[in-house]
């Protein structure tokens, strides 16, 4: 039999000191374990490099390495460094918040075994929303429809998100610099895989858990989230108005979800 391919961890990280541990142990419980772990550390001001190198000290042989990006503030040039220091057939990328379920590497080789898919994206559990079962549910099958309404532009999702090397170095030079940190690069990544003919699936059994801190950010910066779709496929000239689907249903489930965490956020405290 063919072997499986290999599979690289690249994790972009800024200020994360309270959720990296978290990360790394979901990392190191794979069934299968990854060929290498690149964490990129983007200028942090916290403690994430103390985090990270205590981690690779109590793991050793856990392939972890702590790569720094200290050229420019950035998610681009911080995921670029990683991606491109990677020596794995498929090239797995998560946030720093991301706790991928136990199997995920194992998941990923069998999806790019097949020589289907270019590049893959899969489900996520918010681990510290409410039933979260329901909810990894609800988020696949909302997934599912995004799919069947992208056409040639099938999204990837940068907390859970997989691409075969080969596909990355073919694009890599294409990439938008997006200096002005307006767009989501997951998304412009998507776009120029698709523009050079490469194919990408989605997957129910790539799952990932991921926070849901995003909705504690205010009005005004929940609203610049979203408008980095609109930014993002303007970019390239897309304007297929069924690619702007999940700009509607983020900001109409906003309001709620943002109003029960402030009230869980008060309680917590009160409970202190």
């Amino acid at each position: 039999m063919k072997p499986l391919p290999s599979v690289s961890i690249i994790v972009p990280a800024f200020n994360e000191e309270a959720v990296i541990a978290q990360c790394l142990e979901a990392i190191v419980r794979q069934t299968v374990p990854a060929t290498e772990v690149l964490v990129v550390d983007n200028r942090s001001t916290d403690g994430t490099r103390v985090v990270v190198e205590r981690f690779i000290a109590e793991h050793p042989g856990s392939g972890i390495r702590l790569l720094r990006q200290d050229e420019r503030q950035g998610l681009v040039p911080t995921r670029n460094l990683g991606m491109d220091a990677a020596t794995g057939d498929v090239l797995g990328r998560i946030d720093a918040d991301t706790a991928i379920k136990p199997d995920w590497v194992a998941q990923v080789s069998r999806v790019f075994a097949s020589g289907e898919v270019d590049a893959a994206s899969g489900p996520v559990e918010y681990y510290d929303l409410p039933l979260r079962a329901i909810g990894q549910q609800i988020d696949d099958a909302f997934r599912r429809l995004q799919v069947r309404l992208a056409g040639d532009f099938v999204f990837l999702f940068g907390s859970n998100m997989a691409v075969r090397a080969d596909a990355w170095h073919d694009v890599r030079e294409h990439l938008c610099d997006d200096e002005e940190d307006i767009m989501h690069e997951d998304l412009d990544i998507a776009v120029h895989l698709a523009l050079a003919g490469r194919r990408i699936g989605y997957f129910s059994n790539m799952v990932a858990g991921i926070g849901a801190r995003r909705l504690d950010d205010q009005p005004r910066d929940f609203r610049r989230y979203i408008d980095r779709f609109e930014n993002t496929y303007s970019a390239h000239g897309i304007r297929d108005v069924r690619l702007r689907a999940p700009m509607a249903i983020f900001l109409g489930v906003y309001p709620a979800l943002h109003a029960h965490r402030r009230i869980q956020a008060q309680l917590a405290g009160l409970r202190r």
